[in-house]
């Protein structure tokens, strides 16, 4: 998958880049049922008040499940489109989904830590990187803040306690849960 060039018009509106599993649904490896979702606690709170304090919600994600055989895009969808019913019912939503199929061993550019869905993102959304964040629970979710320039913030440090130093490098925030983060990312306004 070929990078899309980022616009270089005006400023847009700023982002949060937000991976899904672990830091928006529970983690269950390789999800191929809509039953297995489960917002994780506080999730709808925090698009609420990211959307409402103006950035567009973009989900970014690694779904290797699919190029490794162990699931299909279509159940992929469909488990996308539960995430999105339970958001719904308690008034939140995303505004953007962009993921990568392949295995880690595809050598493609699309998939995280690499920056080719975030590009598409950008250009597609004119988004002002200046005032925007990744966000996710693995150090992978975000390095894609040092090369595109914006803010990196990690979501449940205790889960992956071997990661969290380097999120600390990168000058990545931290926060126990998406709800503490999105008050984080507000503070910063």
């Amino acid at each position: 998958m070929a990078a899309t060039a980022m616009n270089s018009g005006p400023p847009g509106r700023p982002a949060v880049f937000l991976d899904r599993d672990g830091t928006l649904i529970h983690d269950r490896g390789y999800p191929d049922d809509p039953a297995q979702v489960t917002l994780l606690p506080g999730v709808a709170a925090a698009l609420r008040d990211l959307g409402a304090a103006g950035f567009l919600r973009v989900v970014i994600t690694n779904q290797s499940g699919i190029g490794r055989g162990r699931y299909t895009a279509e159940q992929f969808g469909a488990i996308q489109d539960a995430m999105r019913r339970m958001l719904r019912l308690e008034g939140a939503d995303i505004d953007a989904a962009y993921w990568c199929p392949h295995a880690p061993d595809a050598g493609c550019l699309c998939r995280k830590p690499g920056t080719a869905l975030y590009r598409e993102a950008i250009a597609a959304h004119e988004i002002d990187l200046t005032r925007s964040w990744c966000i996710g629970d693995r150090i992978r979710d975000l390095l894609p803040s040092v090369e595109l320039g914006c803010r990196a913030l990690m979501v449940y440090p205790e889960r992956h306690i071997d990661e969290r130093d380097a999120a600390r490098e990168i000058g990545a925030d931290l926060a126990p849960d998406l709800a503490a983060g999105a008050a984080i990312i507000c503070r910063y306004l």
